[in-house]
């Protein structure tokens, strides 16, 4: 049994609405709203960034549950926004959560889904017996150039989770992937923010790859949508796992616990992985849990989640560390120019 021993979340508490982007670059500010279905993103403050939001979820994580952190032989965080072009970000993880140095560790990149990558390395790592426990983790500080459309949703945020196969409070009955070479968003060394394909970004890349691993598991794992309880995918807006979730026979009840993107923003890698932490946030033993991510490039991971007893046990905290309800809850607004300021944005003269 190979599943999810624990998780954490760390969500930052600022937050810019999108009426006030749309107040500066003159947009409708209303269309924009209605169209994504986003009202609001997380913004980081001003000393946080990709590593200090992967140690936070990791710390939640290990608040939730006793773990022997020398028994953690694997740290993988996936992100589109390492700090360092060349310095892992896994190692600051596993030197401040006291990991190191019996352990190995990499930085993982695939757009969005570069933190459910993790996930399934740390499935194959633990299931084979190399490793007791490993952590993969999904955060990004997401970029978006001043007056795109990206700027709308690109927010800040990050989910870990501790994988093992003994007493997990989820079991991931089966993993499978769907990619392709489809180049629908990139960045360039050296460049500040990613380009997109636009409309090329929608059916071509997200759409045909959820789908796709979806469907490839629905055939793998013998199941159909009313088997799940639960439904995750990646939520670069509301509107996206909305039309892809109703197309593949999800209900709109499925997939709304996980559905935090209108008041969080899109988190980039750490997306579909706060939707299923989300998920967890409320879930009962025996409930079914379906989850997709993406990531540009593209491709997407598919798993089929159970949820066991070892939830409600006296050896996991769910109160231990903060829900993503409360995480999103009580933000503190800034206006664009105080945003600026804390995404860099604006570059002062050295």
């Amino acid at each position: 049994m190979v599943g999810i021993y624990s998780y954490g979340v760390y969500i930052p508490r600022y937050r810019i609405k999108v009426p006030e982007i749309a107040r500066v670059w003159g947009g409708n500010a209303n269309d924009v709203m209605r169209g994504l279905g986003v009202f609001e993103k997380s913004v980081p403050d001003l000393d946080e960034d990709t590593a200090t939001i992967a140690v936070e979820a990791a710390r939640a994580a290990l608040r939730r549950r006793n773990v022997d952190t020398g028994a953690i032989g694997a740290i993988y965080v996936g992100s589109e926004s390492h700090p360092y072009a060349v310095k892992p970000t896994a190692c600051t993880v596993g030197e401040a959560i006291g990991a190191t140095p019996n352990m190995t560790a990499a930085d993982y990149e695939f757009a969005c889904k570069a933190g459910t990558a993790g996930i399934q390395t740390c499935m194959g790592m633990v299931k084979s017996g190399m490793i007791p426990f490993g952590i993969a983790i999904g955060a990004d500080v997401a970029q978006g150039a001043p007056g795109d459309a990206l700027e709308y949703t690109a927010a800040a945020g990050g989910a870990a989770f501790v994988i093992g196969n003994e007493d997990v409070i989820a079991e991931i009955n089966h993993t499978c992937s769907f990619t392709t070479d489809t180049p629908d968003f990139w960045r360039r060394e050296g460049q500040n923010y990613p380009r997109h394909g636009g409309r090329f970004t929608g059916d071509p890349g997200y759409f045909k790859h959820v789908q796709g691993a979806a469907r490839l598991m629905f055939e793998q794992a013998g199941t159909n949508p009313k088997d799940y309880d639960y439904a995750v995918f990646h939520q670069p807006n509301a509107k996206f796992p909305q039309r892809v979730a109703k197309t593949l026979g999800f209900t709109a009840e499925q997939i709304e616990p996980g559905l935090v993107v209108p008041r969080l923003g899109n988190t980039y890698s750490g997306a579909s992985m706060i939707g299923l932490a989300a998920t967890l946030d409320v879930a009962k033993p025996g409930d079914r849990i379906f989850v997709t991510s993406f990531g540009s490039g593209a491709g997407s991971d598919a798993f089929d989640i159970t949820v066991t007893d070892a939830i409600d046990s006296v050896e996991f905290d769910r109160t231990a560390a903060p829900s993503v309800e409360k995480l999103l809850a009580d933000p503190t607004y800034l206006d664009y120019a105080l945003y600026a300021k804390h995404k860099g944005k604006i570059v002062m003269q050295k």
